[in-house]
């Protein structure tokens, strides 16, 4: 079976001890990134276990392999942070090992949007996450949701971050912003105000690490 566990967005602490435990029990783990899963390992002591890449854009390339290995031993999904398959991979090995009669057993855990969402004071009712932003059309792509009713939650990447602010102002010229970054970390931050506010305090601010941006069109 394939165990997709779940690992900490930023503190180490942040693991079930189920996690933990199906960790140190089996033999393969499949990973996004070898090195920032060998110092969660480490971090516990876990030992002895074959890790093996598994990333975009090469998913594909590394299922035969992994499909093999699944059929003699039970192994664990892990990404670098957070859950697999939200906005990271994992789907289309989810999906083969399906196909082939393989048992997918998820672990519940740590998803940074929902943890971003929790805090930011907005409505949680309703929501819609859209992953990361495109790094093209973004006005277009978000136009495509100007008039959905609930809260609106997505990735940004700090280097395009600021200029995207001002996308989203045109857009969504009232929109209440909440801006949560380096979440369960040393320096995480929350930041809320209406967009203008807010693209006012940051603006001569260095903004680093991962974003969540949280919005409400017409908040009150």
């Amino acid at each position: 079976m394939l165990y997709i566990v779940p690992t900490p967005i930023g503190n180490l602490k942040d693991i079930t001890l189920r996690a933990i435990e199906v960790l140190k029990q089996v033999d393969y783990i499949f990973c996004e990134d070898t090195r920032r899963t060998k110092v969660l390992l480490d971090y516990y002591d876990i030992k002895n276990k074959k890790l093996i890449s598994y990333f975009s854009p090469y998913e594909e390339r590394k299922i035969p392999q992994i499909l093999e290995i699944l059929k003699k031993y039970d192994a664990v999904l892990v990404v670098d942070a957070g859950m697999p398959l939200i906005s990271d991979p994992g789907y289309k090995l989810i999906k083969v090992c399906l196909e082939n009669n393989i048992k997918i057993i998820v672990l519940p855990g740590p998803s940074a949007f929902l943890t971003a969402l929790v805090g930011s004071g907005l409505p949680t009712d309703k929501f819609l996450f859209l992953g990361f932003l495109p790094k093209k059309g973004i006005k277009n792509y978000l136009a495509k949701y100007k008039n959905f009713d609930g809260t609106i939650i997505f990735y940004d990447s700090p280097y395009r971050f600021k200029k995207n602010l001002n996308f989203i102002k045109e857009i969504y010229p009232r929109a209440y912003i909440v801006i949560a970054r380096e979440i369960s970390k040393i320096y995480e931050e929350y930041q809320r105000g209406f967009i203008d506010e807010i693209i006012s305090i940051l603006k001569e601010k260095p903004i680093k690490g991962e974003i969540t941006i949280i919005l409400r069109n017409n908040f009150k």
